[in-house]
């Protein structure tokens, strides 16, 4: 049985990733990170009641790590997958953008990968197997204007998944990123008919991306056939760039 921990995961790309694992996966058990607003994670767990947990998680605290951690080891002695997926976005031009505005989309998006990524890894080291899979975005390599904290963020992301990757090589362990484009989540709620046409324009497939698309690379990176896959920043992004 594999272990596998999603945070995020009353979003709607971390709910769809858990949800892809469940189905693909009958012998995998899911392990639900939430912190606040938790109804669509309760509602996948009651639909894989055997499979799925919720787990109370502070992605920017490292004691909330600990906690969420031993909770996992105390049940199933293992976590063989930590999908890092929490992350948050607050644009505003940086003349504009105050110091907690910086520092909260900093905190969420990339201090939380490295409490995660060093709340598993000696465990993973220990079993010597583990997959670590950070979610980043496009913008850690095509940023947008008003995007100086996320896409700063999620570049920092990439950065610690190569470094990481070689630092755990040997130990069986693999960890990589992904780079979502523009996905169909509540991410994209905000943006109104003109703004998503212009968008879509801009996309050689002219259509958004789909949860399903993002988790089926992830389910992939997780599995024991990509064992040499490792340090890798995966673009999901229809052609962008």
């Amino acid at each position: 049985m594999r272990v596998i921990l999603v945070t995020g995961a009353n979003g709607g790309l971390g709910s769809g990733t858990a949800r892809y694992f469940l189905e693909h996966d009958p012998d995998c058990r899911v392990w639900l990170g939430v912190r606040r607003g938790r109804e669509r994670a309760e509602a996948l767990a009651a639909e894989f009641p055997e499979r799925c947990s919720l787990v109370e998680l502070d992605v920017d605290d490292a004691a909330a790590w600990t906690a969420a951690i031993g909770t996992i080891l105390a049940a199933d002695e293992r976590i063989d997958v930590l999908v890092n997926n929490a992350g948050v976005h607050r644009d505003a031009l940086l003349a504009m953008m105050d110091d907690e505005t910086w520092r909260s989309v900093i905190s969420t998006n990339l201090d939380s990968v490295f409490l995660g990524c060093r709340a598993v890894v000696k465990t993973m080291m220990g079993q010597r197997f583990g997959r670590i899979i950070n979610v980043a975005s496009l913008s850690a390599v095509l940023p947008p204007a008003g995007q100086t904290n996320y896409a700063a963020a999620k570049a920092g992301v990439v950065a610690l998944t190569r470094t990481l990757a070689k630092e755990v090589a040997r130990a069986g362990i693999t960890v990589n990123a992904v780079l979502p484009g523009y996905i169909e989540t509540e991410a994209l709620a905000d943006m109104d008919d003109e703004a998503a046409k212009r968008a879509r324009a801009g996309i050689p497939m002219r259509r958004f991306g789909k949860p399903a698309e993002v988790a089926s690379a992830v389910f992939f990176l997780a599995c024991q056939d990509a064992g040499y896959v490792t340090g890798s920043a995966i673009k999901i992004d229809g052609g962008i760039y």
